[in-house]
């Protein structure tokens, strides 16, 4: 096919957009568009994967995707929180932007009708408006149907947890006692099934592979695992006993272990389903986390964990895989954040982030790709609970955290030990400065607003 004929087959500004860059190698292979998996796991720690450092978890499906694509050890996630994180993946942008985004997470105090502005582009409408078809499976946590469910931000079908947990078997969150929420839901409807959340989860999304009709489509595979109650599949009898989901006197490092492996082998699954489908080597798959690690994770050599902009609270394992398109087993030191997915997918299916709407997320798919330099980020954080602030800025980080400011120098101290506060006053001020301004540009936190305040959960944050 000529250039006049593509133009002419797909139309003007789209063949513009897909010519662009690592547009050109789609034109030549006629234009065929990958089916783009999009996996995030709740509460995984930096290294409870086998392929990020786990000393005990065995992961083999998940690190395939490793071994297939790259593996970025400078993954972030837009928050040490999930909800926060889920609006800046589904927007492109800080979340502390919207109202929803300062969250810390949704809670029961959130105030009524929250959500996303539903004019607002996401990722899966941007993805939609490409001729995409979109699907989201598991945890939303972003607003209530139908005003704010997932089909009402893009995507055309979801299936899972409105909520920001469940019980692996009762299907929804558990307080006092009582199941609470819409729990398990289909559209906009709550519905019942029996079965391993983790399973139930992983089987659909099988299905929607194994019903693909030649469309490409993006799917969303939003796993609870390992977010508590602690729970494997054995743990039906217990699940029928607890007064609470948060489970503060469960779990173990067995039952940890157990979660994310049940995770790992359905992702298999979902592997073997594209696989026997012929869909595998024509579709891009990501794996990442919301945010860093709770109670029995692991986040060396980092610390800090969820609820904490330490980098074990918001370094997230990302693993990025495309075949013939991204150099198999290779790593990348690029910095990259939860709201750079929407950019930078829809620039790797052929679509123009410049016209798609303004994003605050970047475009990394040259660099995903090899095709282009590592590219300098300065990345922002900010956190209710315990006044937290940070600013990464090349090797630097300043830290404000529970009344105290930090210094790090990511080139010689990667585990945030060494504090160069008073060491480096320039630099520090600079970067002050900086995260002062972008600061004053985001929604200011609401009196009331729900922030985890991990220093009330866990023994060791006293």
């Amino acid at each position: 096919m000529d250039r006049r004929s593509f133009v002419q087959a797909i139309g003007t500004a789209g063949a513009l957009a897909a010519l662009g860059g690592n547009g050109l190698a789609m034109a030549r292979s006629s234009v065929k568009r990958p089916n783009i998996i999009f996996i995030m796991a709740d509460d995984l720690g930096y290294a409870d994967l086998s392929c990020t450092g786990s000393s005990h978890i065995r992961t083999p499906a998940i690190d395939s995707i490793a071994r297939r694509g790259v593996q970025l050890r400078q993954g972030y996630a837009n928050s040490a929180i999930c909800s926060s994180t889920r609006t800046a993946l589904l927007t492109g942008c800080y979340q502390q932007r919207f109202a929803v985004g300062l969250e810390e997470p949704i809670a029961l105090n959130a105030p009524p009708g929250i959500g996303v502005p539903r004019d607002r582009p996401t990722i899966a409408s941007a993805l939609r408006d490409t001729g995409y078809a979109t699907h989201l499976i598991g945890k939303w946590h972003l607003g209530e149907p139908p005003d704010h469910g997932p089909l009402s931000h893009g995507y055309d079908s979801f299936f899972g947890i409105v909520e920001g947990a469940s019980d692996y078997f009762r299907h929804k969150i558990v307080i006092e006692g009582k199941e609470i929420g819409f729990g398990l839901t289909e559209g906009n409807v709550p519905v019942a099934q029996d079965g391993y959340l983790t399973d139930v989860l992983g089987d659909r999304a099988v299905r929607i592979v194994e019903q693909a009709a030649g469309k490409p489509f993006f799917m969303s595979l939003h796993f609870t695992a390992p977010h508590w109650p602690w729970e494997g599949r054995e743990d039906a009898a217990l699940a029928r006993t607890l007064e609470s989901s948060f489970h503060y006197d469960g779990g173990n490092l067995a039952t940890y272990k157990a979660m994310v492996e049940a995770m790992d082998q359905n992702v298999g699954k979902l592997l073997g389903a594209l696989e026997r489908t012929g869909q595998l080597d024509n579709s891009i798959l990501v794996f990442t986390s919301d945010n860093g690690g709770e109670r029995f994770s692991q986040t060396w050599p980092f610390t800090g964990i969820k609820g904490e902009l330490l980098e074990g609270g918001i370094r997230v394992p990302l693993l990025v895989s495309w075949p013939g398109q991204i150099t198999a087993g290779s790593h990348s030191e690029q910095m990259m954040i939860s709201m750079d997915f929407l950019p930078t997918l829809l620039a790797m299916a052929g679509g123009n982030p410049a016209t798609a709407g303004r994003f605050d997320g970047m475009d990394l798919s040259k660099q995903l790709l090899g095709k282009a330099p590592l590219v300098d980020r300065t990345l922002y954080w900010r956190f209710k609970a315990g006044e937290q602030a940070a600013i990464r800025e090349g090797n630097w980080k300043y830290l404000k955290l529970r009344g105290r400011e930090m210094l790090f120098d990511f080139s010689a101290d990667e585990r945030e030990r060494a504090n160069l506060f008073d060491a480096h006053p320039d630099m520090t001020a600079a970067l002050k400065r900086k995260w002062d301004s972008w600061n004053a540009q985001m929604l200011p936190y609401r009196v009331d607003g729900y922030s985890e305040d991990v220093t009330k959960i866990y023994p060791d944050r006293f």
